[in-house]
């Protein structure tokens, strides 16, 4: 299986974002918020984690996505998602 970094994740990610949100890309850093700084609600939030299954093929538990709260937070826990079993 081949590793995926960070980096990659992000990079992952910003494109889902961009495509399932219309967001800029520019306004898309590990440090913006998902609900204060690019205007996410709860329903887009849902609509990501489906996203992020189908990317990963892994299921994703709700209590993993309780705590997020900025991109960098998604990285780190498609990380750790990608890294378990």
């Amino acid at each position: 299986m081949t590793t995926v970094n960070k980096e990659q994740i992000f990079t992952q990610i910003k494109n889902a974002l961009v495509e399932l949100f219309e967001l800029n890309e520019d306004e898309i850093k590990p440090d913006a918020h998902l609900y204060e700084d690019l205007d996410l609600d709860s329903i887009d939030a849902v609509d990501l984690v489906v996203h992020l299954q189908k990317v990963t093929g892994k299921k994703i538990q709700p209590d993993e996505f309780k705590t997020v709260r900025t991109v960098n937070d998604i990285v780190v826990a498609v990380e750790h998602l990608l890294e378990s079993k």
